[in-house]
């Protein structure tokens, strides 16, 4: 087969191939190495490449050496991936987009690397990512920007910026990302890939210091629904290391996304209720290709869970979790840490206990509203984002809806509550704007309903067609005019 066919096969058909060695890994890692150098200077999504080492595990899958989880559901049989530079892989660099980690080469992987590894994924790269991941566009002083491959004027999103890019212009098959308030989501919304945030607890998160807190989880990105939900069976599971994780479902994601069963009733809200602004063509579009789930049989209809003050409860309990990691940094090499982390913990250092029982409060008064929510509903439909993506030198959109943002969070309204909630989310492509920036929708399932919120976005996704535009070349813009 074409280099050029190589790296355009979906994760599926790839992988199919590899199993019945039509193809080996290290076709696909040539492809892979070919297609990063024509495109790496375009976009900047993977600064870290480890070829070497991917050609090494190659051999020993292709020996039958590293094959022990060959008939186990997500088995990738030598398919390469690309993995969050946030997410230690042992013996390459790693520097969580910090100056303090600039030459960091971890000796031991994280543990979700590890399962990846163990079922046939080769590492080839790592991606892009704000500081230690803060952020809702991708830049570091290590790295630099990472451009989004539909307008490089424009961001990619945060803070799997770079695994986004990466799939969308066909460097790797698939990517390992993280989300906390919209990471995996809203990368996926700005350039026109899929991104699920998991339910906490399906995806192991290993060494983290916030191991029983359930806002900040890892999951994947890919270009189509079939090829998340392989990823997804690739990372799900019990690890002894994450006291949150729980076991794989006996029925796999691919399996579920292979026999959908169609949602029956939908509920659409453009602004949770009243509680976001989001620009005027964006609530237009999404409003429309919400509607288009009526094609499919489904009844749509506009309603809302009550988000209760979700922004303050989020940003109370995002803050915690900045003081649990970082304070320590923080008291060390304040000077070599971006204002926007100090900012976040010491809005955390301020709080009071009582402050955070009261969130604590109302995190479980929303789970409680959704769980009630979806016995009416199967699905929750919003927009992935309130603006369209955004100038690549902006840390975040200068205005939405013509208001002006008070920090670099408050513009993420739209995912952060339902990461407060503890629902799975999903980024699905709906379209493009005026501009041809590329708009997305955020589907909600309910708690650990990973499978039906895939079977939902897999049969939308065929209805739309959007994902037979990728991969896609770089294309250089402009920043169109704020609205």
């Amino acid at each position: 087969m074409t280099r050029d066919a190589l790296y355009r096969m979906t994760a599926v058909e790839a992988v199919t191939r590899l199993k019945r060695r039509e193809i080996t890994p290290s076709d696909l890692i040539e492809a892979s190495e070919r297609r990063i150098a024509e495109v790496e200077p375009a976009v900047n999504a993977l600064p870290t490449l480890c070829f070497d080492r991917a050609r090494d595990h190659a051999r020993r899958i292709m020996d039958g050496d590293a094959g022990q989880a060959r008939e186990e559901p997500g088995w990738l049989a030598g398919l390469p991936v690309s993995i969050k530079d946030l997410t230690d892989v042992a013996g390459v660099r790693t520097t969580y987009g910090s100056p303090l980690f600039a030459d960091h080469v971890p000796t031991k992987s994280h543990p979700l690397v590890e399962r990846i590894e163990r079922k046939g994924g080769i590492v080839v790269a790592k991606s892009n990512t704000p500081e230690f991941g803060a952020g809702g566009s991708t830049f570091n002083e290590v790295f630099g920007r990472t451009r989004n491959p539909w307008n490089t004027s424009l961001t990619c999103g945060g803070s799997t910026g770079g695994g986004a890019v990466s799939i969308a212009t066909g460097e790797v098959w698939l990517a390992h990302g993280s989300d906390h308030g919209g990471s995996l989501r809203r990368p996926g919304t700005y350039c026109s890939v899929v991104g699920l945030r998991p339910s906490p607890g399906r995806v192991t998160r290993g060494t983290s210091n916030n191991l029983y807190s359930p806002q900040s989880v890892q999951g994947p990105m890919a270009r189509t629904v079939a090829d998340l939900a392989l990823f997804l069976d690739t990372m799900a599971g019990f690890c002894l290391q994450d006291p949150m994780t729980f076991d794989a479902p006996a029925v796999s994601f691919s399996a579920a996304v292979a026999n959908p069963v169609t949602p029956k009733r939908i509920a659409f809200t453009a602004d949770l209720g009243g509680k976001m602004q989001l620009d005027g063509e964006i609530r237009d579009l999404c409003t429309k290709a919400a509607q288009r789930f009526e094609e499919l049989g489904c009844i749509v209809e506009d309603a809302s869970p009550d988000f209760g003050p979700a922004d303050e409860v989020f940003m109370a309990l995002r803050s915690q979790q900045f003081v649990v990691d970082r304070e320590l940094q923080i008291l060390e090499h304040r000077g070599k840490i971006k204002p926007d982390i100090i900012w976040n913990t010491e809005l955390g250092l301020k709080q009071s206990a009582s402050r955070l029982a009261w969130a604590e409060r109302e995190r479980a008064a929303l789970f409680r509203r959704m769980v009630a929510f979806f016995g009416k509903y199967d699905l929750l439909v919003t927009p992935g984002a309130p603006t369209a993506a955004f100038d690549v030198n902006l840390r975040a959109p200068a205005t939405i809806a013509g208001r002006k943002l008070e920090n670099y969070m408050a513009g993420s309204t739209v995912n952060s509550a339902i990461t407060v909630a503890g629902s799975p989310a999903i980024a699905v492509p709906c379209g493009f704007d005026q501009h041809g920036r590329p708009v997305g929708l955020q589907l909600v399932g309910r708690p650990r309903g990973e499978a039906p919120l895939l079977q939902a976005a897999s049969l939308y996704e065929s209805l739309m067609g959007l994902h037979k535009l990728l991969p896609i070349d770089p294309k250089p813009g402009t920043v169109p005019p704020s609205s």
